[in-house]
């Protein structure tokens, strides 16, 4: 245990940034076993809106710890613009989220263009989508 002490006390003081940046390994692997398990309970191809919020806060852990603490460039520029994606595919998703379409028989949430309910069938009203 002398090896985890010497690498998180330097010079008698904790290390905050290397908790850091195994805060950013663990939210940025966790993210594939988000997606791996919506994956698997649908049995199709999914990407839940947890994975590109964990996708924004591990890279931005990993951009503070590249930038304040290994100073280091290469790492910097990696982390330096992948949020951008992360955060658009969130907004897109808020977005899709708020236009769906409540079915007024039985309650099931449709797509924007749908014109009847999957569930049950009912036609659905063309509602005027306001996005936030």
């Amino acid at each position: 245990m002398d090896w985890l002490h010497n690498k998180l006390w330097q010079d008698g003081h904790l290390s905050w940034w290397i908790i850091v940046g195994w805060l950013a390994n663990v939210l940025f692997f966790s993210r594939f076993l988000v997606q791996w398990y919506a994956t698997e309970k649908k049995k199709r191809v999914v990407v839940p809106t947890a994975f590109w919020w964990l996708s924004l806060g591990g890279s931005l852990l990993f951009l503070g710890y590249a930038m304040f603490y290994k100073h280091d460039v290469v790492l910097i520029f990696a982390f330096a613009f992948n949020w951008i994606p992360y955060v658009r595919n969130l907004i897109i998703h808020r977005r899709h989220k708020l236009a769906l379409q409540n079915c007024p028989s039985c309650g099931k949430s449709s797509a924007p263009e749908a014109a009847y309910c999957s569930d049950c069938g009912t036609r659905l009203e063309k509602q005027p989508v306001t996005v936030a």
